[in-house]
């Protein structure tokens, strides 16, 4: 059974810390790389516990309202990366909103504890492979930005892409100053 002051305790201490918050954004990099959101339900999920980081190992819970099951067939996609799933049927206990007086615990001014049913899936993921896929996305980013460095260092003198590419270069303004007396097909004076 799962306590929802144990989940905020859980998202605080990833706030305070910036290792936990690195490694969780890179842990959710790897599910969105693996393209686990595309099967139902899998965007919908709130991290429950972790991420707990082992010598080889990063374990993060998540959980879903039991009627929201996750579908399998993403967990089934993260064991072709040797991630281990687990599914656990479980409850969350949160404090009732207080509406009435049959609401209140008797003796305190707070909710009575409801259990809500909840599925818990917990994944392992090798410390391994959120390294590659963070070199990768890293590779990726260094080659997203070089191109646009390129452009932007162009060399006095040079003819714009248009008229590289038709073989020709740049028009020169015709008519001086004045701008829009355009010189006779002869090539005299007016």
């Amino acid at each position: 059974m799962h306590d929802i002051y144990d989940i905020i305790k859980n998202v605080e201490g990833i706030y305070e810390s910036t290792t936990a918050f690195q490694v969780l954004k890179d842990f959710e990099r790897v599910l969105d790389e693996l393209d686990l959101y595309v099967y139902k339900n899998w965007e919908d999920g709130e991290l429950a516990e972790g991420p707990n980081i082992d010598r080889h190992w990063i374990t993060c819970k998540f959980f879903w309202p039991r009627a929201k099951m996750p579908d399998p067939m993403g967990g089934k996609r993260l064991l072709d990366y040797d991630c281990k799933v687990s599914y656990q049927k479980a409850y969350l206990t949160q404090p009732r909103k207080i509406r009435k007086p049959g609401d209140i615990r008797p003796g305190t001014r707070k909710g009575k504890l409801d259990r809500h049913p909840i599925w818990i899936v917990e994944i392992m993921m090798p410390k391994k492979l959120v390294a590659e896929i963070y070199g990768s996305y890293a590779d990726m980013k260094d080659l997203v930005s070089e191109p646009a460095q390129e452009t932007t260092q162009a060399q006095p003198g040079a003819q714009p892409a248009d008229a590289a590419v038709a073989g020709t270069a740049a028009p020169a303004p015709a008519g001086g100053a004045e701008g829009g007396a355009e010189a006779p097909a002869g090539g005299g004076t007016i």
